[in-house]
């Protein structure tokens, strides 16, 4: 988005949300499950909002959402929306009700590369905690199972950083299909939104 310095920062702001809003992607969301720290819950709102994820989805069950401090997650996290659940079976109706291809992350022997997937769908991606992972409960609910291929020893990312690589690959996917040079908001709802970020 080409800046004009010569508007009042009024204007600026308001152009610049609505530039922002216009690339949401409305179809396109995160599951993140008993994520522990803060840091990288922070760091997967960052992303979300970087390649224009609209919405994430909280599933914490065994222990509470983490507190973000502002400073981390101030700048990003307000701009994405939030949605908590319950348990697994509010979670499973809300993604199925979006009309969402659930792919959970893993290592599974069923499990396929990053790219052999499909971004362009209405998607949701789980990404489990840092230590186990994406509970069994959740991959019950999930299409299919994907991986981050890897080059080195070790076996897998930091769970922000496999966040963002995974919706880079969306993001270039759709980006290639054009998905992000028209809204995907119908222009009421980009109107409410529009009103509602207006006051954040």
């Amino acid at each position: 988005m080409a800046r004009n310095p010569n508007l009042p920062p009024s204007e600026r702001r308001l152009a610049r949300i609505r530039y922002v809003l216009a690339r949401r992607q409305k179809d396109l969301t995160l599951v993140l499950s008993n994520i522990h720290d803060p840091h990288n819950v922070s760091a997967i709102y960052r992303s979300c909002d970087a390649f224009g994820v609209h919405k994430v989805h909280l599933h914490y069950t065994d222990t509470a959402f983490p507190t973000l401090g502002r400073k981390s997650s101030g700048s990003a996290r307000k701009w994405v929306e939030t949605v908590r659940h319950k348990d697994r079976d509010a979670l499973a109706a809300a993604l199925r009700e979006a009309g969402s291809y659930v792919i959970a992350t893993g290592f599974s022997e069923t499990a396929r590369p990053l790219t052999d997937f499909d971004f362009t769908k209405p998607t949701a991606i789980i990404f489990g905690n840092e230590h186990d992972g994406v509970e069994d409960e959740l991959k019950e609910i999930a299409h299919a199972e994907a991986y981050i291929p890897m080059m080195g020893m070790v076996q897998s990312l930091n769970v922000s950083v496999a966040a963002a690589v995974t919706l880079f690959e969306a993001w270039r996917q759709r980006n290639e299909a054009g998905m992000y040079d028209t809204p995907s908001f119908p222009p009421e709802e980009l109107a409410a939104l529009e009103a509602a970020w207006c006051k954040r």
